[in-house]
């Protein structure tokens, strides 16, 4: 990963059909450029959109849910039964909320690994924010398939679906590890590389999967994959919090990417990422929320300051480092490192004001710092995706929020009465 350039002060980014066209001082693009349209704003950071590297966005429906660990014992007794009544209409509105809610948050692309990939789909293509999409793969029936070989099938259609959309990429999203057999992992291997996709995966997110995983393959589930041909430069291992040195050099040897997930991991016990070990072993490190159920609010800048202050004992990771890993990492993380993750000519003007005119602002020298650690999302004024405002000092202009926080309202019935039945 390129690392953080040192802030520019007096710029200006110049925007043409929805692409970055110029970065450079202000007077220099103002002769340059006839421009139809001219923002300023004074006591701003221009940041690139934040990218949620990995979520289950319409999850968002569910945060009534009592939230508790160890994860898999959550995942079984809480968040299953309240699945029962996932449908494309619970995942289009959740991923709709989970967007607008992202924007506001200054997340301009994210990754979803859940049910009913194409309505989360048709929800990001329509609210026009990049997104990657997981087709979900399974031994066994689902809400979504009823096999294994018809999972494949169905995300054969959607990827054909969306093969020349400008806002919609796609990649195979397994279950961890100890679900999954070694044939089922051969064959998606083999589907994946006939498609050039991108696998994504939780991998080493608790103690006790690796643990099990010794006992049943004589191995770590990293190790595991590794020997299945699995692990290369298109391929992301999410969470990642158990890591030993051999892990760190399979994972730098192979060209995988990380995705640490700070908030969730904490709040469910599940232990944290190692990203310092990560980044300086030439790893590439983005962040994601995953369930919003576990970690609240859609922050990707909660995240880079979470993942900061936990590293804070283990060598350490500075404040542009984290925001990098909250930009840039995590789009090379999706693949979408050409299109966006950084200000640069060429890239989808995905961008994002943070105002730095706050007291807690004010006294840091250092531009990085303030945005970390001074300004929260609530600093974030103004949003644009692919050019186009969806935050405009402070208001939100995709969607209708009223609208939003009437079918949440909705929904929150439905799934306590689904998680009481």
């Amino acid at each position: 990963m390129r690392r953080p350039t040192s802030p520019l002060e007096g710029h200006a980014v110049a925007i043409r059909a929805g692409r970055i066209v110029a970065v450079g001082p202000v007077a220099q693009l103002e002769a340059r450029f006839d421009a139809r349209e001219r923002i300023s704003r004074g006591s701003h950071a221009l940041l690139p959109g934040f990218v949620n590297a990995h979520t289950r966005a319409s999850m968002a429906l569910m945060r009534g849910l009592p939230v508790h660990g160890p994860v898999l014992r959550w995942q079984r007794e809480t968040v299953a039964p309240a699945e029962s009544m996932v449908s494309p209409d619970f995942v289009r509105e959740g991923t709709q909320l989970a967007i607008a809610e992202m924007l506001r948050a200054g997340i301009t692309a994210f990754s979803d690994a859940y049910l009913f990939p194409e309505e989360a789909a048709r929800a990001a293509a329509e609210a026009r924010v990049h997104a990657a999409i997981g087709l979900p793969v399974s031994e066994t029936a689902s809400h979504w398939a009823p096999s294994s070989a018809a999972h494949f099938d169905r995300a054969a259609h959607l990827w054909d679906d969306y093969r020349t959309d400008p806002w919609i990429s796609f990649y195979f999203a397994p279950p961890p590890p100890y679900a999954i057999g070694d044939s089922t992992l051969a064959h998606l291997r083999r589907v994946a590389d006939e498609l050039d996709a991108r696998i994504a995966m939780p991998v080493h997110e608790t103690a006790l999967e690796i643990h099990d995983s010794v006992n049943q393959h004589g191995m770590r589930p990293l190790q595991r994959l590794g020997k299945l041909g699995l692990l290369r430069p298109g391929f992301t291992a999410v969470h990642m919090n158990h890591v030993e040195p051999a892990d760190l050099e399979l994972a730098r040897t192979s060209g995988l990417a990380v995705v640490a997930c700070p908030q969730a991991d904490l709040r469910l016990g599940s232990g944290s990422c190692a990203v310092p070990a990560l980044l300086q072993s030439g790893v590439l490190v983005g962040l994601g929320s995953d369930s919003p159920v576990a970690s609240g609010a859609f922050d990707l800048l909660a995240e880079a300051r979470l993942a900061a202050l936990l590293a804070g004992g283990d060598g350490g990771i500075g404040a542009a480092d984290a925001l990098s890993a909250a930009t840039l990492g995590g789009a090379m993380a999706l693949g979408l490192g050409g299109l966006c993750g950084s200000i640069e000519p060429g890239k989808s003007a995905d961008l994002v004001c943070v105002d730095l005119g706050n007291l807690p602002c004010e006294s840091f020298t250092s531009v990085a710092n303030a945005v970390l650690f001074g300004a929260t999302r609530r600093e974030i004024t103004d949003v644009w995706t692919g050019g186009r405002a969806a935050v405009s000092e402070s208001q939100l202009l995709a969607f209708d929020e009223r609208e939003l926080r009437q079918q949440a309202r909705q929904w929150a019935d439905r799934v306590q009465s689904g998680a009481n039945a």
